[in-house]
């Protein structure tokens, strides 16, 4: 029996008698208990701290769950900051304010030694000097436990009691293990905001930029892009299913014949090209790869650039400059015939007197004719003279049917030698306005050709141009409205958004550059006025110039 007793004490660890054998055994399964119930409470914690918590949210979380495994009446977290320890946080918030934990206070040994130890706060009255006093909870025992960052210590969790000698062997170990896992927690949140903040910071570049960005992978599929889609592809893009971006920038059902994204598989290298919209559009279009860690492409980064009013400008330069060259030509031809038109004028006047006096009324009638001719050339190369002098005289009060009656002198005939009848229809109440008087002229002067060109192939029907002012009122505003319609072939819906995109014409090479709307759509917009078209493909098209005469 005695090597019995002997041999379950030596099993055991215990006295062989029964009642300390189950008396111990049971203080142990309280204690395996007690370890389990607050690894379980540790990993609770843990579970339950997010990344995007606070350090206070994070410590208000702990208070609630700690009393559980162990005794805690209070809270505290302080960081290192400077060379100081600053309390940070503490729950509840109402027992102690924020502020820093003196050099003298016995708190900093836990921060010297890297080993949570425990105090008595009666022994220390520097220990916690910022305590409420009218708090009713007063601390009997403290424990403080360092917080490590790799392998420094950055600050200390804090955690009282009101009970005394609350805090031995296994609880400083669990308060240890507590801050250890509040460390990394608060490391994970201050990385998870740097990476959030990063990001936020890319994201909002990534959108401020103005052109178009799109991140598209080597499967064709749109990962990424920034919301600036041009005005033509937004109809496209917002109807599409597909995440291809053949599919969601063209409305097209396969790749795209010579697709750079393919190229770039190829080469590794960019790609640059042009794409002229069906809506009218010009896009430069520049494709970058994106390579991975192992060199390999993982992506294409596409950029547009919207060059429409960029191509426009370059083209109203060059028109401008043709349209100097031309006024230059027509000055110098003006000026060469002003001279013998002068001479043709004087001496057909003075034969004519001659013949009135001399008694040949009939000579003198058939004069008339030749001065009557001469001086309607005249007012023609005076016409001339003011349309080369576009740039000298930027804007002045002009009346508009003069305008209009002026192209009409010098036009006419060319129009008229079509079998082309162009009536007119003037609103002579139109009041002066400010206008630059030679561009005005250049916009009729296209809208006639445009007219003219419009019925040179129509047969079966009476050829009409019809050249019309009138006064129009919008709101508190007054326009003047210079229109100019015909009865020819129309323009076809299609067709109708791409009339004022430079160097876009539907005539032949010998008969149009592309030019002439872009151009007037230039000056009417230099005047802060717009053109109207109103046309029907097979009857007729009416180009209409709208000009405020009331600036705003």
């Amino acid at each position: 029996m005695k090597n019995r007793g002997k041999l379950l004490e030596q099993l055991t660890g215990v006295d062989s008698s029964k009642l300390n054998y189950y008396v111990e055994l049971k203080k142990r399964n309280q204690d395996v208990l007690k370890q389990n119930s607050r690894l379980e409470i540790l990993q609770q914690l843990t579970r339950d701290m997010n990344i995007d918590m606070s350090i206070g949210d994070i410590i208000e979380r702990a208070f609630k769950k700690l009393p559980e495994a162990l005794p805690c009446d209070f809270l505290g977290l302080a960081k290192l900051s400077e060379g100081k320890l600053k309390l940070i946080a503490v729950a509840p918030r109402e027992f102690s304010t924020l502020g820093f934990i003196p050099k003298q206070s016995v708190l900093w040994d836990a921060f010297r030694d890297k080993g949570a130890t425990s105090y008595k706060p009666a022994d220390d009255p520097l220990c916690f000097a910022q305590i409420a006093a009218e708090h009713p909870l007063t601390l009997r025992s403290l424990a403080a436990a360092p917080l490590f960052e790799r392998s420094s210590v950055n600050g200390l969790l804090l955690l009282g009691s009101t009970l005394d000698s609350a805090y031995e062997g296994a609880e400083l170990n669990f308060v240890q293990h507590l801050a250890d896992q509040l460390a990394i927690s608060m490391q994970n949140a201050r990385l998870y905001k740097q990476v959030s903040r990063a990001k936020k910071e890319w994201e909002a570049t990534f959108k401020a930029v103005t052109d178009p960005i799109f991140l598209v992978d080597t499967d064709y599929n749109v990962l990424l892009h920034n919301d600036r889609l041009p005005p033509g592809m937004a109809e496209i893009w917002n109807s599409s299913i597909s995440k291809k971006c053949f599919a969601r920038m063209r409305g097209e059902k396969e790749p795209c014949r010579n697709c750079p994204i393919e190229e770039i598989k190829e080469t590794g290298n960019p790609v640059f090209q042009q794409w002229n919209t069906p809506q009218g559009e010009c896009l430069e279009m520049s494709y970058y790869p994106v390579f991975n860690e192992e060199k390999q492409l993982s992506a294409v980064t596409i950029i547009m650039k919207d060059v429409t009013k960029k191509l426009k400008m370059e083209a109203q330069l060059v028109q401008s400059a043709k349209m100097v060259a031309l006024g230059v030509m027509a000055a110098g031809v003006a000026h060469e015939l002003n001279s013998p038109m002068t001479v043709i004028i004087g001496t057909a006047q003075m034969l004519a007197r001659e013949m009135q006096q001399g008694g040949d009324p009939e000579g003198a009638e058939a004069l008339s004719d030749i001065i009557n001719c001469g001086l309607r050339c005249k007012r023609i190369i005076q016409n001339l003279l003011t349309f080369s002098r576009q740039d000298q005289v930027p804007v002045t009060s002009i009346d508009l049917n003069a305008e209009v009656e002026r192209v009409l002198d010098m036009i006419q005939y060319q129009i008229n030698r079509n079998q082309i009848a162009i009536f007119e229809h003037f609103d002579r109440d139109i009041p002066m306005m400010n206008a630059n008087g030679p561009q005005i002229q250049q916009v009729l002067t296209n809208f006639l050709i445009n007219a003219r060109d419009a019925l040179t192939d129509v047969e079966g029907k009476e050829k009409v141009i019809e050249v019309s002012t009138a006064l129009r009122v919008e709101g508190e505003r007054r326009f003047a409205v210079l229109s100019v319609a015909d009865n020819g072939v129309g323009i076809a819906k299609e067709n109708l958004s791409k009339i004022f995109t430079p160097f876009y014409t539907s005539k032949e090479a010998s008969k149009g550059t592309g030019l002439g709307l872009s151009v007037s759509l230039g000056i009417a917009e230099s005047h802060n006025g717009r053109i109207e078209v109103d046309t029907e493909l097979g009857q007729g098209s009416c180009f209409s110039l709208i000009l405020p005469i009331d600036q705003p």
